[in-house]
């Protein structure tokens, strides 16, 4: 276990001087350890994985820091990153979250408007993460949709189609196997047809959390929010909003207060679909076929809405 390595760079980095012998593991996660360490003067949180992921706990600590510099939502302060013998750790202030309230939620929403009004020259940002356990390229690209074609939807379907998911959903990549396909599969029909949702919106590349789902928030004991475990990139800002609704939690009070700081353009209900599709797909690719219906359904959908 490298708890010594932490502790040195802890204490030169941070100054703060923590004891492993008083440790105690948290649950909660599918991907990393996760573990409270009692430290002077305060504790930490410290997340472990296998040394060849050393680089998705250096994105995240960079998203930390992104996220940080915008001003707007709290996040847990990201200490030090790095690997000690076949461990990758990534250490962060530690935070320990009470009950949240419909008051709490609407200073999010607020929060969360003012961080997407950070914005870059282009969609991406400067290094690649990931989105759970998952690959996210984020190569800096001038246009949106070719953006969410190639790099989202795209890598998505491919990967599927990879994964045993293809068929109906997915040709791409069959053409790599030797394989030729009657018909493209309604990814490829959905990848195609991408612009007809864009007519009228023409997003700015705003900072993104990335998977903002409501595992990924909590609210302090002094009624603070806090976001953490992002995805971070430069997107439409629907993106973010769109996931606050794929798994429920977020409330109208958080959505209101959003949409008051600034409100949303008209077509918003079916982009929505169109982006939380990306993270369908996603759950598809990293836990099984039981999101294939549901991935079917909503390119389905999508494609309806443009008469395809």
């Amino acid at each position: 276990m490298p708890w010594a390595a932490i502790r040195a760079e802890l204490a030169d980095t941070a100054g703060i001087l923590i004891d492993p012998e008083r440790r105690r593991q948290l649950g909660g996660g599918c991907i990393n350890e996760a573990w409270r360490v009692e430290g002077d003067p305060a504790p930490v949180f410290v997340k472990l994985n296998r040394a060849g992921l050393a680089d998705m706990f250096a994105a995240e600590a960079d998203g930390l820091r992104a996220i940080l510099d915008s001003g707007s939502v709290r996040v847990p302060r990201p200490l030090c990153t790095g690997v000690a013998g076949d461990r990758a750790y990534l250490v962060l202030e530690y935070l320990a979250f009470g009950r949240g309230n419909g008051a709490a939620m609407a200073t999010l929403g607020r929060q969360l408007a003012a961080m997407h009004r950070t914005t870059a020259p282009a969609f991406g940002w400067h290094r690649d993460n990931t989105i759970g356990s998952t690959p996210q390229v984020n190569d800096w690209t001038g246009d949106w949709v070719e953006f969410l074609r190639v790099h989202r939807l795209g890598y998505q379907y491919e990967l599927a189609a990879a994964n045993g998911f293809g068929g109906e959903l997915s040709r791409l990549g069959e053409c790599v196997k030797g394989l030729l396909s009657p018909e493209p599969g309604l990814g490829e029909r959905l990848l195609a047809a991408l612009d007809g949702f864009f007519s009228d919106h023409r997003p700015q590349p705003s900072l993104l959390h990335g998977d903002l789902w409501s595992g990924n928030q909590g609210v302090l004991a002094s009624g603070e929010p806090v976001v953490f475990d992002p995805a971070v990139y430069h997107g439409d800002r629907e993106a973010d909003l769109a996931m606050t609704e794929l798994f429920g939690g977020f409330g109208a009070d958080f959505q209101a207060a959003y949409r008051e700081a600034w409100p949303l353009d008209a077509g918003y209900g079916v982009r929505k679909v169109l982006y939380n599709l990306y993270h369908v797909l996603n759950h598809l690719n990293l836990f099984g076929g039981g999101y294939h219906g549901q991935a079917l359904s909503m390119t389905g959908r999508l494609l309806a809405e443009l008469g395809h």
